[in-house]
């Protein structure tokens, strides 16, 4: 799942803070860099859709979550240095 505005991946730039697995049913705690980010709709629409893709997954959550907010620290280091942060 990749961020349409960066190109780059959710959980290289930090916005998936947690996945948790109950049997077959997935629950995901996402942020995004804004509570403004135009691509919101679209970067949790298609991260319910690629997980309901995978085979034997049940239920989906995709739960969006402000606290704590979303910083340039959480990105991965490498993703970061690529970003000139």
């Amino acid at each position: 799942m990749k961020d349409p505005e960066l190109n780059l991946n959710i959980l290289d730039l930090g916005l998936v803070y947690d996945i948790s697995v109950s049997g077959n049913d997935v629950a995901i705690d996402m942020s995004l860099t804004s509570p403004g980010c135009p691509s919101g709709p679209e970067i949790m629409g298609d991260a319910e859709r690629q997980l309901k893709a995978i085979p034997g997954i049940g239920d989906v959550a995709v739960n969006l979550v402000w606290s704590p907010p979303w910083t340039p620290e959480r990105i991965e280091p490498r993703v970061r240095a690529y970003l000139g942060f």
